[in-house]
């Protein structure tokens, strides 16, 4: 007698929805797109530019130095240590390059930082080390992943970049900004609820296999294709409008002071 025929294994999915891009052919090129993570990159970007938009007055100056500064330091930095802790994403990227990038996206920040902290005040030298604690313990795991959790990713990725952002308008936390990260914190924690098991889906589920079955009678077969749809489509969304919000609090901000 025969045991029971083992379920099938599904081919291998990319790491994230946003890898491996067709338009991309060159396998570099196509790794440090999805390194760079561009649509949660926006996402978190978009956060620094609310905090900012949040203040009495908008220097632009100060915005662009804030936003480029999170580039280096989350879209860069953040992820080639991420990248090296596990290779998550499957990249081929060169173990050398990866520090590389890590080493020279968090000193650019926080060079940018030291810079700033002569128009800002030494108070902006707080969320630099902040940022880079944040930055370093997360994404490498350190004290045994205690940084590595979902409060601390809503706090590292979502209220911290709002309130930098805010910050280094005018050198003080106001009311405004902390109801805005507050407000960073609870769309980050929804990110990390659908991101996770969309992770999981992708990284290290072999099958899925399941019925439902409607009111009507009718059933829906399961597979990585049906969960992962509507969990996907909403990070699309969650993504780009939380970028439309920024670009639309830009825009009234900017014109306002103009």
């Amino acid at each position: 007698m025969t045991g029971p025929t083992p379920p099938p294994v599904e081919p291998p999915l990319p790491p994230a929805f946003y890898a491996h891009p067709a338009m991309l052919r060159r396998t570099a090129l196509r790794d440090w797109w999805t390194l760079l993570h561009p649509p949660y990159t926006l996402w978190h970007l978009s956060y620094v530019v609310i905090g900012a938009c949040l203040a009495t007055r908008v220097d632009v100056a100060r915005l662009v130095a804030a936003v480029i500064a999170f580039l280096l330091a989350v879209g860069i930095g953040a992820h080639a240590l991420d990248e090296l802790h596990g290779r998550p994403l499957r990249t081929t990227i060169p173990t050398a390059t990866l520090i590389a990038a890590a080493v020279g996206g968090l000193g650019g920040a926080v060079a940018l930082g030291i810079v700033g902290i002569g128009r800002v005040g030494a108070g902006l030298g707080v969320f630099i080390v902040v940022g880079v604690v944040l930055a370093v313990g997360y994404n490498l795991e350190l004290l045994g992943g205690r940084l590595h959790t979902d409060v601390v990713f809503a706090l590292s990725w979502g209220a911290f970049p709002l309130l930098t952002g805010s910050y280094a308008q005018q050198g003080r936390i106001t009311p405004a900004a902390v109801v805005g990260a507050v407000f960073a914190y609870f769309l980050s924690r929804a990110q990390r609820h659908l991101s996770t098991p969309a992770r999981a889906l992708r990284r290290t589920t072999r099958h899925v296999q399941g019925t439902v079955v409607h009111t009507d009678g009718t059933r829906t077969d399961l597979n990585r294709a049906t969960l992962l749809t509507p969990i996907e489509a909403a990070l699309r969304s969650l993504t780009w409008g939380t970028v439309a919000l920024a670009a639309a609090l830009a825009v009234a901000r900017l014109t306002h002071t103009r």
